[in-house]
């Protein structure tokens, strides 16, 4: 322990190739790696603890239940800083150190890691990926006048602040209700710049045809239900 108050969740549906390889660059200043076993079939909750991360079983499928569950385990510790983080190995976990940087030394209350400010190595992002990104900070921009260049789950929060936001989605569409609520509540945002490399292993949710379907299903539902809301 560093006593930083820097927790990191790391939801995880059959990683088991990639997760030990995401802790081993967590920047040591981290207080604790939890790792969210989401329902995975091989040995994803082995790797994970071997490599040094608290494991915590949610077997409801959903990246939005695996947060859940993070935050849940949260509220007995001295948390001060929430990172999220994938497990499949695309963002640079070392990269942690500049992500949580606005929040320690500027007192914002988010940051996001913005693969598009940073640099995406070739086939990193599928083109429903860019195009639904796009679509989607676009519409933020239009409805609420806040502009995000990216909807990266590589991000860090304050840890009162994300309680604040009374965080619901339970599957695709996390990431974007954290930055509408944060959008409605006058949060001090910014954005950092992060690199993006190809995953390892076929992603679960841009990588089939139901998986893209619903997760831009549900960000745009997100963005409408709030704009509606106005």
């Amino acid at each position: 322990m560093t006593n930083s108050g820097i927790y990191v969740i790391i939801p995880a549906f059959n990683e088991a190739l990639s997760i030990h390889k995401v802790i081993a660059k967590i920047p040591a200043i981290v207080d604790e790696v939890i790792v969210i076993n989401n329902n995975s079939s091989d040995q994803t909750s082995e790797s994970a603890r071997n490599a040094g991360a608290t494991v915590i079983d949610e077997p409801r499928q959903g990246y939005g239940f695996a947060c859940l569950k993070g935050i849940d385990y949260l509220k007995d510790k001295p948390a001060k800083i929430v990172v999220f983080l994938d497990a499949d190995y695309s963002d640079y976990p070392e990269e942690l150190t500049e992500i949580i940087k606005p929040i320690v030394k500027q007192n914002y209350d988010m940051v996001i890691g913005s693969r598009y400010l940073g640099h995406k190595e070739s086939g990193s992002m599928t083109p429903q990926q860019v195009f639904g990104n796009w679509l989607a900070t676009k519409l933020i921009k239009l409805f609420f006048g806040v502009s995000y260049t990216d909807l990266g789950p590589f991000r860090a929060i304050k840890y009162n602040k994300l309680l604040a936001l009374g965080m619901q989605d339970q599957t695709y569409g996390w990431t974007v209700e954290m930055q509408l609520k944060a959008a409605k509540k006058g949060y001090k945002v910014t954005e950092v710049p992060v690199n993006y490399k190809v995953r390892i292993g076929k992603s679960k949710v841009s990588g089939t045809l139901k998986g893209t379907v619903m997760a831009g299903y549900k960000i745009l539902s997100w963005i409408f239900k709030y704009a509606l809301k106005k």
